[in-house]
């Protein structure tokens, strides 16, 4: 098998990178831009996700009722993500079809229309999206957090934006936005699979390279203040359960500090899934587990942690035990958390996380679509080097760096407490 990596930019800024893998005849190619939730302004959140959906609305060469038809037809399979830093497109397809993706990637570049009847029609398919993640209490809550966590910085809103600018967006809103950030120069286009590089190369420069590229699109630089105190709330809605949440600050992926921290996390709740389209694995050997869910404090708990441009969240969340009272469980998540930093870990425990975080790690690593879709990934926030030193980054962290960051990120006055509070039943 080959493996070998090409980096590559183009005259117009493009940043290409191939990775032969000959263990089937499937290739997959990833178009990653610099775009997100963090670029936008009040009057235009959800602007990234919004356009996102506009790209799926055709051009001249791809009109819109025969995309889905084009690529299904092939054999392939593709999508679309907006998260906070990026935008990607993907499409799988058997080897000898990959041109097809190729040419609907850098038509759609170019010459995506945003008719006004698309725009809105997507308009209500949008708002809709959202009234429904309103009706999902972790999403209610989650937003509310989110919210209190950052009052300055731009990963203050949701993906999908605030319903007031939902309603209020044109289509030369979007239009501009498209043009502004959809350049070359501000975009990663990343292949996996069984192909010959120099023919596939020569290919993306063949289609790629004619884009002229655009200006250097503008950023916010709006870096959140540091968080004096702990801050908690609550948020009431229907139903009759109980959720509760506890967020830490955490820090950018580029950050050495984001080795211990993804150890600590495995420790703690199981390790995170830093590949969002893969799955995970059982969390029950996990601290918090045995601490809250075999003790029936509560029903299931998680935590997680992002690779993010910009200092995030580490979040631990929990469905109550109808049982119990939300101030029992988030006590117990407490004193796990002071039982680390009070030294009461072993190297065996560290050795156990580390083992988990890696195995995790390596299941989201391994099929076609999942090393194309790190070869752009890592570049959104690091470079691939953070993906290939990774794990032996991981290996490297020890019982002291876990105390240490445990000590340093998980302090009580500088997180933020959330809890769902169910109104089903209440006088």
């Amino acid at each position: 098998m080959t493996n070998s990596l090409t980096q590559v930019t183009l005259a117009n800024g493009l940043k290409v990178l191939l990775k032969e893998i000959h263990t089937a005849p499937i290739i997959s190619s990833w178009l990653w831009y610099r775009v997100g939730s963090k670029d936008e302004v009040p009057g235009r959140t959800g602007i990234s996700h919004w356009v996102e959906h506009m790209q799926f609305k055709g051009t001249p060469q791809f009109p819109a009722n025969i995309l889905d038809k084009a690529v299904s037809r092939e054999g392939g399979s593709w999508n679309a993500f907006t998260y906070m830093d990026w935008t990607a497109y993907f499409e799988t397809m058997p080897a000898d079809k990959i041109d097809l993706a190729l040419r609907l990637e850098s038509d759609r570049m170019a010459n995506s229309q945003f008719e006004a009847s698309e725009v809105a029609s997507e308009r209500t398919v949008i708002i809709s999206e959202r009234e429904g993640s309103e009706n999902e209490p972790l999403f209610q809550l989650g937003e509310a957090i989110q919210h209190a966590a950052f009052r300055i910085h731009p990963y203050h809103h949701e993906v999908i934006g605030d319903m007031a600018d939902l309603h209020t967006m044109t289509r030369d809103d979007l239009y501009d936005h498209y043009r502004s950030y959809y350049v070359p120069n501000n975009a990663v286009m990343a292949v996996a699979g069984d192909f010959e590089t120099d023919k596939m190369l020569a290919r993306i420069k063949e289609l790629f390279e004619p884009i002229p590229a655009g200006k250097e699109p503008s950023r916010l630089a709006r870096s959140e203040p540091p968080q004096n105190g702990e801050v908690r709330l609550s948020v009431e809605g229907p139903g009759a359960t109980t959720y509760a949440q506890v967020c830490y600050r955490f820090p950018a992926a580029s950050h050495p500090d984001f080795f211990p921290l993804s150890v600590l996390d495995s420790l703690l709740a199981g390790p995170s899934n830093l590949n969002m389209f893969s799955g995970g694995i059982s969390n029950k050997t996990s601290r918090l587990y045995r601490a809250l869910v075999d003790k029936q404090l509560a029903v299931s708990i998680h935590g997680g942690s992002q690779a993010t441009i910009d200092p995030f969240l580490y979040t631990i969340s929990m469905t109550v035990h109808p049982k119990c009272k939300a101030e029992e469980a988030l006590a117990a998540v407490e004193k796990e958390i002071q039982r680390v930093r009070e030294e009461k870990v072993t190297k065996e425990e560290i050795a156990r996380a580390i083992k988990q975080a890696r195995a995790l790690f390596a299941y989201g690593s391994e099929n076609i679509s999942n090393q194309g879709f790190w070869l752009g990934y890592s570049e959104m926030f690091a470079n691939y080097e953070w993906f290939l030193t990774y794990l032996e980054k991981l290996s490297k962290v020890t019982v002291k760096d876990v105390q240490r960051v445990a000590n340093e990120y998980f302090k009580p006055q500088s997180r933020v407490v959330g809890v769902y509070v169910p109104t089903e039943g209440q006088a």
